[in-house]
């Protein structure tokens, strides 16, 4: 069996799924890259027929037939769509899958089924607290229970933690006992896979080049190299001998000038007698006029505003002429 993608895409302006391509076959195991929360569900569904995709297609052995390839290729883990809620028991889930499955689903067969796969002691532990690997194994087995079932897409295995080589050797194994394997994983699993080259994982769509790690470090390093490179041109623009201290002291000097202004203005409120700091200095008590007055003193012939007036009123009365 053989599964392809053609630039399937979901969403307006491939907003649930970008445009992808990929193949997975009989035999072997591939990987996937979707990020974000929900693009791995729906590639899963897209990649399982369980979702027409809104552009592109998807092919079987060739041809377009999404009853085939729900009925050949089994969808596991996928979150919100086929995970197993968290606080359910292991014997609950594999209750249930051995009941879909056409088995004997009680309890005890469920507890049965988990001791003859190595498992039965984990059978009243919530499956969100097994092993991510345990998991993944035992997901993966309770799916080719189903009749007719000869490719599997395992949705993000990853989330649950765990080292990649673990969930990716149990993968392998059900591709080499005859299964399509398609993992479907986000960029740091799939950075982590391509590095780990003992495990000899392909990408199903290529290789995964925005994601790879050697290239941050160079970057960094041109960025560094970079700024040395800005720092000896400013050290080529500042003469010999020049004092950075004065250049880096420009923006108090600015904040200086009020002050300054205020001295000024403290000095011309003195009193007619006392000089300006810009005249020149006093030779005497009889060297010359006082000078003239600030700017802000008021004129001599406009009365003061706190003298009275020749014929203001007296004191006892109010300006209405009433009587205080």
């Amino acid at each position: 069996m053989r599964v392809t993608l053609h630039e399937v895409s979901k969403g307006r302006g491939g907003q649930a799924l970008p445009p992808t391509s990929l193949e997975f076959h009989t035999g072997a195991v591939r990987f996937a890259l979707a990020e974000t929360e929900q693009r791995p569900s729906v590639l899963g569904l897209i990649a399982s027929g369980r979702m027409r995709p809104d552009s592109g297609r998807v092919t079987i052995d060739g041809g377009s037939d999404n009853r085939a390839l729900r009925r050949t290729v089994a969808l596991v883990d996928a979150p919100d769509v086929s995970d197993p809620h968290a606080d359910i028991a292991l014997a609950g889930v594999v209750g249930e899958e051995l009941m879909f499955a056409g088995k004997g689903a009680t309890p005890l067969h469920a507890r049965r089924w988990l001791t003859q796969l190595g498992f039965g002691e984990l059978a009243g532990v919530p499956i969100g607290n097994v092993d991510p690997a345990v998991r993944v194994r035992i997901l993966c087995e309770l799916a080719i229970l189903r009749d007719g079932t000869e490719g599997i897409v395992l949705v993000s295995p990853d989330r649950h933690g765990g080292s990649p080589d673990g969930w990716w050797r149990i993968a392998s194994e059900f591709a080499d006992r005859g299964y399509a394997m398609l993992v479907i994983v986000g960029g740091s699993a799939a950075v982590a896979l391509e590095r780990m080259h003992e495990l000899e994982a392909i990408n199903a769509s290529g290789p995964v080049e925005p994601l790879v790690l050697d290239t941050w470090p160079v970057a960094d390093a041109d960025d560094a190299e970079d700024a040395e490179t800005r720092d000896d041109a400013e050290r080529a623009k500042t003469p010999a001998g020049a004092d950075t201290a004065d250049q880096t002291e420009t923006p108090d000097e600015v904040l200086d000038e009020p002050r300054v202004d205020e001295r000024h203005a403290d000095d011309t409120t003195d009193g007619p007698g006392s000089p300006s700091p810009d005249s020149p200095a006093d030779d005497g008590p009889d060297s010359g006029p006082d000078p003239a007055p600030a700017p802000d003193t008021p004129a001599p012939d406009t009365p003061a505003t706190d003298a009275p007036a020749p014929d203001a009123p007296t004191s006892d009365t109010t300006p209405n002429g009433a009587d205080r």
